[in-house]
């Protein structure tokens, strides 16, 4: 079964409402998960967020660490991509402006959850700037250099954008699910 974080992104509701017709999946608010039951779940989803909190941080990194050692499927939606970064060592930015609307992302690595050019929907404030060592972009944007991340050797990814809100970014959820 599929977790998906909700980390009080305003656009979760599109993520569960697509959801609900694609795969069994539970919902659960980030200060209400217990880590003994992390082991219950095949792979997990971190949504977006409206404002920091450092207890939503560690928790989203603990999950990371978790999907990572037991080497399940995550994937990180704008927030959930930036904690991704954080947690291994990369770096976050402010951005120059706000991103908020349609973007063309080019994809410039082969992956299973898209290839060529997608029409997605930004809304951030920050930006990821800089990959760690075990992270790899996988597309870009003419606003942003790491649209899409992926740990290497791993089905873990994280998205800049938020991909519940076009028909493009829910094809990359359907592949994500796939895989």
């Amino acid at each position: 079964m599929l977790l998906v974080i909700d980390n009080d992104s305003v656009y979760t509701k599109h993520l569960i409402d697509f959801l609900m017709k694609k795969v069994q999946f539970e919902v659960i608010q980030e200060h209400k998960v217990k880590f003994s039951n992390l082991i219950n779940y095949e792979s997990f989803i971190l949504s977006g967020r409206r404002k920091n909190n450092q207890l939503m941080n560690s928790l989203n990194s603990k999950i990371i660490k978790h999907a990572i050692l037991e080497r399940k499927p995550l994937l990180g939606i704008c927030y959930g991509a930036e904690i991704l970064t954080l947690t291994l060592g990369g770096t976050i930015k402010k951005s120059i402006l706000p991103q908020k609307g349609h973007q063309i992302v080019t994809i410039s690595k082969k992956n299973p959850l898209c290839e060529g050019k997608i029409d997605v929907f930004e809304s951030h404030h920050y930006e990821i700037s800089r990959l760690g060592e075990s992270l790899e972009r996988i597309a870009y944007s003419d606003t942003c250099l790491n649209e899409i991340i992926k740990v290497k050797g791993s089905n873990i990814f994280g998205t800049q954008f938020h991909p519940e809100m076009t028909s493009d970014g829910k094809d990359i959820i359907k592949n994500f699910i796939k895989n």
